[in-house]
């Protein structure tokens, strides 16, 4: 592994001369002891055959150069216009699905190979020249014998040990920091670079994309706000997809979204509901939506629909994270940073003796100058970046499980903002959030969390009794365990009395009643 490191850093550093990125480092504003480094560069007075290249162009090109994990990190940059200058921003915009292709007859060889059929066999015609190319594959324009038109997706050869190379050299590289930097083990960087490991890999099984694309679907057929193309799964292999093709506007082509009369403003604000209804409504959101993967449907533009494609990377969360995403979110709406202290402490991203106090006051003091601004001049990314830096000196631990969201909202804020400037992402956000928590302790929802609940009860009424005819004398009979069961489904209610109440200002009454219920039966003899 470590050998595998040491070779890809060495490709790294020549990708780096050649290219001469090394100049846009020490064009940034550096202290002059680390300017001073330039004098030990050696290679900095050799002639480079990119010194004719722009900066962005530069930056581009090496970034293809050196494989999908690079790719994928300048896809994320391209949709943060508001931080980058706009010839990189440019530049950067063209990886998401202009990357170079492989051959043609490469492809169709593979898709051959996969499909055990000759092309000609399966579809009534194939376009050779990519439709379009992205990090890890590329797709075909082509049309069944049925007639239906589609779209056939396949990986590009010899991924594997490029990746493994790249992810080798993180996992080297997040050790070293570990060991060397107390602060840097909050980041948990060996878990993070594990999580991305498992994320890219699973991106190269086509039939992992295939259910993710089919449950997304499910989950908004028949909706205004998405469109998710369909899957032809008899022709869907591991390296090989077909799916429906769709015919869309490009999410960044912004003069022909004009001209059709597309209501941008409505279009941003569905971005950010479809995102917010994935993570909280469904648990399982598209990670990966950068504007190469989203098109606009062109039938109703005063109404406008998105078209999702490459399902390869989804997210989940807990229960438990949702419901501490959606507090915490709106304790900050509201200005409430006790409670916000609170949560972090509650959750275990801070430590439990850390001081509520202050705690709260240091996140205050990032917070109201930011809310003191017009909400639309808010930006949450920029607010996090301070959170984050201000919760450090609280040994805050950044949670794995959370990376994909957090990377997921800074892409839905800046493919906002360029659509629709003044794009109000919180106020957007607020009522969906407020609505959510409201439905969630409804008490439809509650008992049906609390017939699931009920539903393993039996089982634990069982262990129970087991327990008790083992260190019993005496079988313990039917009426007993019956008993038993009272209890444990009696103990379940107070819990449920006790998590509605932590919410009293949405539900109280089903408290209360929960609670009178539990304390009956566990009382009960």
């Amino acid at each position: 592994m470590k050998l595998l490191a040491i070779r890809r850093l060495w490709r790294i550093l020549r990708v780096t001369i050649r290219y001469r990125l090394d100049d846009l480092v020490f064009a940034l504003p550096l202290p002059l002891y680390v300017r001073a480094l330039q004098i030990l560069m050696p290679w900095r007075w050799l002639p480079r055959s990119a010194s004719t290249l722009e900066r962005g162009a530069a930056l581009r090109l090496a970034l293809e150069d050196l494989g999908p994990v690079f790719v994928k990190f300048g896809q994320i940059l391209s949709t943060r216009r508001d931080l980058l200058p706009p010839d990189i921003a440019d530049e950067m915009a063209k990886l998401q699905d202009q990357v170079p292709p492989f051959s043609s007859e490469q492809s169709m060889q593979l898709i051959e190979e996969q499909l055990g059929a000759p092309i000609s066999e399966i579809f009534s015609s194939f376009s050779s020249t990519p439709l379009a190319s992205a990090s890890i594959a590329q797709v075909h324009a082509a049309r069944l014998k049925t007639g239906e038109d589609v779209v056939v997706k396949v990986i590009r050869p010899g991924l594997k040990p490029v990746i493994a190379q790249d992810i080798a050299w993180l996992l080297l590289l997040a050790s070293l920091v570990e060991r060397m930097s107390p602060e840097a083990r909050r980041l948990h960087p060996k878990e993070v670079v594990s999580d991305y490991e498992k994320t890219i890999y699973d991106e190269l099984d086509l039939l992992r994309e295939a259910a993710n694309a089919s449950q997304l679907r499910r989950n908004f057929i028949d909706s205004p706000l998405l469109y998710v193309p369909q899957i032809y799964w008899q022709w869907s292999r591991p390296k090989v997809l077909v799916m429906e093709r769709i015919y869309g506007v490009a999410v960044t082509d912004m003069a022909t979204l004009t001209d059709q009369g597309t209501d941008l403003k409505k279009l941003a604000e569905r971005g950010v509901e479809i995102f917010f209804t994935q993570v909280f409504r469904d648990s399982f959101f598209h990670a990966d939506m950068h504007p190469g993967n989203i098109f606009v449907s062109t039938r109703t533009p005063w109404d406008p629909q998105y078209i999702a494609i490459d399902c390869g990377i989804i997210g989940s969360l807990t229960p438990e994270d949702q419901d501490y995403l959606a507090r915490n979110l709106l304790a900050f709406f509201k200005r409430d940073y006790r409670k916000v202290a609170q949560l972090h402490i509650d959750s275990g991203w801070v430590p439990s003796d850390t001081r509520v106090n202050e705690f709260e006051a240091a996140i205050r003091t990032v917070c109201e100058p930011i809310f003191e601004r017009p909400l639309k001049d808010i930006s949450f990314g920029h607010l996090l970046l301070h959170l984050f830096n201000t919760a450090r000196r609280f040994n805050m631990e950044v949670q794995p499980q959370l990376v994909l969201l957090q990377k997921t909202l800074l892409n839905i804020e800046g493919l906002g903002r360029q659509l629709y400037p003044d794009l109000d992402l919180w106020s957007t956000a607020q009522p969906y959030l407020e609505r959510w928590m409201r439905e969630r302790y409804m008490p439809k929802h509650v008992l049906g969390n609390l017939q699931q609940q009920f539903e393993k009860l039996p089982h634990v009424a069982n262990m129970l009794r087991d327990s008790v005819e083992k260190f019993s004398a005496a079988p313990v009979q039917e009426h007993s365990s019956q008993v038993w069961l009272h209890k444990v489904v009696g103990a379940g209610l107070l819990v449920g009395s006790a998590q509605l109440g932590l919410t009293a200002e949405l539900a109280t009454w089903p408290a209360w009643l929960m609670l009178g219920a539990g304390l009956v039966l566990v009382l009960r003899r």
